[in-house]
């Protein structure tokens, strides 16, 4: 009689788990703030494979590289993912946010593009390139300069934070335009409004540029300018996000990353940090 009882209570007990489990698994909402392209897409992509884990993704659109951070630290947003990393390092500096950086997911390649040359021996003196007026997007743009044996920047300064004031050898004294906001850039190239224009592959693709296919110059694959998702400190052991990482970093959604983009925009398999 005891052991039926036992078994009885036991029953009943796996039942209110389960109903406790199911019911915090329906209720799990995660807002994540995004770009529109391609982030806003790969999340879309990936909110099956989440609902499946019992978490509804919330995502918002940002058009701006502002508001996204300032929205994650008021806690309107339990994530973002659209930002790269040398530029979510700034924005940590100077903001002083109480941000985790969740880790690389993926990464567009930047190309410099041109209407008026095919190759960059076509340069000439006094040649102007435009880039964006974001800061943490100079020191990228004058690596693949010096790659290219364009310029050169000062001895004991690192690519990765260096700005146009720390070139110390520019032989086509090229000139520099970073006054654009990164999404006007393709409108700057379709208006041919310099000789050589910096855009990030996911603005790119927006009016059919592929930074392997039409830039004059390309970075190269293995840049450190990953787009990583970011969480804040305090919520960044949460399970649901441990969901959408592992989601993100999917072969299934590696491999839907490579094929909808088409190689212009590839995922990055990093670790979480």
């Amino acid at each position: 009689m005891w052991g039926s009882l036992a078994v009885l209570f036991l029953t009943i007990l796996m039942g209110f788990s389960a109903v406790e489990a199911t019911s915090f698994k329906e209720t799990t909402s995660l807002r994540v703030g995004a770009s529109p392209t391609p982030h806003t897409e790969i999340l879309e992509y990936i909110k099956p494979q989440l609902a499946k884990e019992g978490i509804t993704l919330e995502i918002v659109k940002f058009d701006d590289y502002i508001l996204p951070n300032k929205s994650l630290a008021e806690k309107d947003i339990d994530a973002n993912y659209f930002q790269h990393e040398p530029f979510y390092n700034l924005a940590v500096s100077e903001n002083d946010y109480q941000f985790a950086n969740q880790g690389p997911i993926h990464i567009e390649l930047m190309g410099l593009y041109s209407k008026r040359i095919k190759t960059i021996s076509e340069l000439e003196m006094g040649a102007t390139v435009m880039v964006s007026n974001s800061e943490s997007d100079w020191g990228r743009v004058i690596t693949i300069l010096e790659t290219a044996g364009l310029v050169k920047v000062a001895k004991g300064v690192e690519l990765a934070t260096a700005t146009f004031d720390d070139i110390v050898e520019n032989p086509l004294k090229l000139k520099f335009i970073h006054t654009v906001n990164p999404e006007l850039l393709t409108q700057a190239y379709q208006n041919d409004e310099a000789d050589l224009v910096a855009i990030n592959a996911n603005f790119a693709s927006t009016i059919q540029l592929s930074p392997t296919v039409d830039s004059v110059l390309v970075e190269k694959e293995k840049s450190p300018y990953a787009n990583i998702l970011v969480s804040r400190k305090d919520n960044r052991h949460d399970e649901a996000i441990k969901v959408l990482v592992k989601a993100l970093h999917s072969k299934k959604t590696q491999s839907w990353i490579k094929k909808e983009w088409g190689g212009k925009i590839q995922p990055v398999n990093g670790m979480i940090k």
